[in-house]
């Protein structure tokens, strides 16, 4: 299991994409939904002492990347069909009109930007005793990369630094967003 920070830096380096789709609040926003939901997979940490299940112990189905998208596109739908016109009627986000394609792609995106770098983050510093089975149930194996020491202090502040210095380089940055279908404007 990866350190808390290791989470946090490898769910910003995830949500950069968002800088390149949307304008400045709305990648903020982004950004933000992504940190919360790269601590989501480790629910497992609570259902374990409620359930005995093998696959709600910790690194089970929670830690899978089938689960993150299914679970994800879940939360996407209900939240473009829930917030949609809340923040249409409330004008939280300067824009004309937000779509319910709109929410859905973005709060989709958040999650699984958040629980796969989670899952990622997880497998690249795996040891033996701790393997994940990340594609179960498409391939119920264990697999085992561990090219980095969790608890490393140095690779941790590094993966931090790196991803505050990138987010900060963009959010000053005078640009515009692509033009795409699920803009903000």
């Amino acid at each position: 299991m990866v350190e808390l920070i290791g989470h946090a830096a490898t769910a910003l380096l995830f949500a950069v994409p968002a800088w390149f789709l949307w304008g400045r609040r709305p990648a903020v926003t982004f950004t933000a939904l992504t940190q919360v939901t790269a601590l989501l997979p480790d629910v497992d940490m609570v259902l374990k002492d409620y359930f005995s299940h093998p696959l709600l112990q910790h690194h089970g189905i929670t830690h899978t990347i089938p689960f993150m998208l299914l679970v994800g596109a879940v939360f996407g739908a209900i939240a473009a069909r829930v917030l949609t016109p809340f923040l249409n009627a409330t004008r939280l986000i300067h824009s004309d009109s937000i779509t319910p394609s709109t929410t859905f792609v973005f709060t989709t995106g958040a999650f699984w930007a958040g629980g796969v770098s989670h899952v990622l983050a997880d497998l690249l510093s795996a040891e033996p005793d701790t393997a994940i089975a990340p594609l179960w149930p498409l391939y119920r194996g264990d697999v085992i990369v561990n090219v980095i020491a969790y608890d490393s202090t140095p690779v941790n502040l590094s993966l931090i630094i790196t991803a505050v210095v990138l987010h900060v380089g963009l959010y000053r940055a005078e640009r515009y967003p692509y033009e795409t279908r699920w803009g903000i404007n």
